[in-house]
């Protein structure tokens, strides 16, 4: 019988999952659960044949839900005569406690809800998916990858902030950066495609998406990244306001009565494109405004460009220069106009855009969108954040089985 991957993404109200064939790292099918722990929670199943809807669920919880989806899958899994030999989970936030991915024995678990105040509404659904998983498949290994482990290799020059030093010792506070296991993949997958060891290259990745972050990645680590101790600092983002003076939450509590709450909600949710614009936190509905002439999308445009441009040129200081820029993300993957007008503001650095190369580049296909005498090289990777999970989820489960068989 062969083996296979299940990989979940669980949030407070929705669980993603996908199963991998651990030896060819195809996806075999995903999926994707929502309003999860209300009464109009729904499965849908994307069989390769034909798409399965489910709303009939007698239990709405990520227990109730994700024993519903094995159930679903255990004839298509018979069918083609698979097992479940692992399960791997996207685990938000895992402090200074991890630095690599972990099998989530009860010790691991521990140390999860220990880093939960640095998360507290992504850690505990992340949480309650490994329960319910635990508690569907008690006897397979499950597997914690982490956004912020990746980043556990910046020097505290990078991830210390300056505050009274006891934030940091008694509280935690410095910065994580997040997308790890993203910047992970495409900087592996830029230097397998430029036929380079990754460990020559001085690598900016630049995962764009609703969330946005930079990582400047040296020797094949990270050095540095945008994101902090929350995925609130750094780039302008679909919602986000990325960068700003901390001195403006108390003006906004100041002169309009708010919390601190509620501006931190305003922050993520109400910010960036959005705000900037008053139209839409989606970067294609942007564009399509800016060709029609709306100058506050125009507007918004600008700024997320000449912001990411001179986080990317700032980035160029822990590197010692940049030889290497990848863009992913469904941004960065897909957005010709974004990754034009910052390719034109980092000429300085070397770069030479090849417009035909740019207009080409399409979800889906990697490849450089410099010119070949550009001194530094620019290039769109596709990410696989959930083939990461898999590919470490199968690993640690194998270790785990040859130990206990020798």
């Amino acid at each position: 019988m062969a083996s296979a991957v299940l990989v979940l993404n669980c949030g407070s109200s929705s669980v993603k999952f996908a199963l991998y064939d651990p030896e060819s790292r195809d996806r075999l099918l995903n999926g994707l659960a929502e309003r999860v722990g209300t009464p109009g929670a729904a499965i849908t199943i994307k069989f390769p044949n034909a798409p399965l809807t489910i709303s009939d669920l007698d239990q709405t919880d990520h227990h109730g839900v994700l024993a519903r989806i094995l159930d679903e899958l255990e004839d298509w899994r018979a069918e083609h005569d698979l097992t479940i030999t692992a399960v791997g989970h996207r685990l938000v936030h895992g402090g200074e406690e991890f630095a690599s991915s972990v099998l989530l024995d009860d010790e691991a678990m521990a140390a999860v809800e220990r880093c939960s105040p640095l998360a507290p509404l992504h850690n505990p659904a992340n949480i309650a998916g490994v329960e319910a998983a635990r508690a569907a498949l008690p006897d397979i290994p499950q597997v914690g990858v982490f956004d912020t482990a990746f980043h556990q290799t910046m020097p505290p020059v990078a991830y210390r902030y300056a505050v009274p030093t006891e934030w940091y010792a008694d509280l935690g506070v410095r910065r994580y950066g997040f997308h790890g296991t993203s910047h992970r993949y495409v900087s592996s997958a830029a230097a397998e495609l430029l036929g380079r060891p990754l460990s020559e290259l001085r690598m900016v990745t630049a995962h764009l998406g609703n969330g946005s972050s930079l990582a400047a990645i040296r020797d094949g680590v990270s050095v540095d990244t945008s994101m902090g101790l929350t995925p609130l600092e750094g780039l302008v983002m679909g919602t986000r306001s990325g960068d700003l003076d901390p001195g403006i939450l108390g003006y906004i509590a100041d002169r309009t009565g708010a919390t601190l709450a509620e501006i931190t909600n305003d922050l993520n949710k109400r910010s960036g494109l959005l705000g900037l614009s008053g139209l839409s936190n989606d970067m294609r509905e942007l564009i399509a405004a800016v060709e029609t002439g709306n100058e506050q999308a125009a507007l918004a445009l600008d700024v997320f460009c000449t912001r990411l441009a001179k986080y990317i040129a700032a980035l160029a200081v822990p590197l010692g220069g940049i030889d290497t820029l990848v863009f992913t993300g469904g941004i960065g993957e897909n957005s010709q106009p974004v990754r034009a007008r910052v390719l034109e503001q980092l000429a300085f650095l070397g770069f030479e855009l090849d417009h035909d190369a740019n207009e080409r580049t399409v979800r889906g296909l990697s490849g450089p969108i410099t010119t070949a005498d550009s001194r530094a090289i620019a290039l769109v990777v596709p990410t696989d954040e959930e083939l990461v999970i898999a590919r470490d989820a199968h690993r640690l489960a194998s270790t785990t089985t040859s130990l206990l068989e020798s």
